[in-house]
């Protein structure tokens, strides 16, 4: 019973920062997963380097998709299109 009581403010430690800093996370990568795969053509979006484009073509082969831009089609890897940017902009439209 004492060597439990040792590692009782270990074990209430880890479930705080479990619940305030590992759950969130877990939660916030499902959903970016889920926004990456439901990407589909004629998407408008905000690259994470702030590039505004439209989504003209997605690689599912090696996860790139081709953006085209007031100056021109770029590919990108589809982790670098941004969530938080992109649903802010499409949804001021």
């Amino acid at each position: 019973m004492e060597g439990i009581g040792q590692f009782l403010p270990f074990i209430l430690m880890f479930v705080v920062v479990y619940f305030f800093m590992i759950a969130p996370q877990m939660k916030r990568a499902k959903k970016e997963k889920k926004f990456n795969s439901e990407l589909k053509k004629g998407d408008k979006v905000i690259t994470k380097s702030g590039l505004h484009g439209k989504i003209l073509e997605l690689n599912d082969k090696d996860q790139t998709c081709i953006i085209e831009t007031m100056s021109g089609k770029v590919k990108f890897e589809r982790s670098a299109i941004s969530m938080e940017l992109s649903v802010k902009a499409n949804a001021q439209e």
